[in-house]
């Protein structure tokens, strides 16, 4: 009998094992063709690349409200376009709070940094993301894309994202 729970548990442990590691697979994928390119586009004011990474379905939420039609990928075109015309500089930091990840789905909480250079002069906006990925024809797309300048309606400052170090790619 004890053997049997012996092997139970040395079962149950192993699975466990095994399945963090393909976890840490998808997370490490997910943040080569998702994060990093997103970064990537966001930097470089491409908004064509930054839509790409986007669903053609999206939920995009935010304080202003609910987008259930994907007018956010219209105004990424127009936002970006302008920062280029006055040449604009962003740099874009974040780092993750909470992963849940399997093999077509992953739920990503974190806080990011925006950086807004123009005429010499940063401006800092700093917030908190909710994303929902979802593998789709083999490529991970965001589906939900959540996020705030506030907690508990207090702001999320430099203090709130600097409890971690931004992720390097």
């Amino acid at each position: 009998m004890r053997l049997f729970f012996f092997l139970l548990l040395l079962l149950s442990l192993s699975t466990n094992i095994i399945g963090q590691i393909n976890v840490t697979e998808i997370q490490k994928n997910i943040d080569q063709t998702v994060w990093k390119p997103f970064q990537k586009a966001y930097e470089a004011l491409n908004a064509e690349s930054l839509n790409a990474i986007y669903a053609d379905e999206v939920l995009r939420v935010t304080p202003e409200g609910i987008d259930a039609q994907n007018e956010f990928k219209r105004r990424n075109q127009e936002s970006l376009k302008a920062s280029k015309e006055n040449k604009t500089q962003i740099k874009l930091d974040f780092w993750f709070d909470s992963r849940r990840t399997n093999e077509d789905t992953s739920y990503e909480v974190g806080f990011y940094k925006i950086g807004i250079t123009a005429n010499s002069e940063t401006q800092y906006i700093y917030g908190q993301f909710h994303i929902v990925l979802k593998k789709i024809k083999g490529i991970w797309k965001i589906t939900q894309d959540w996020d705030t300048t506030t907690i508990n309606d207090k702001p999320i400052i430099e203090e709130d994202f600097n409890k971690k170090k931004p992720l390097k790619f």
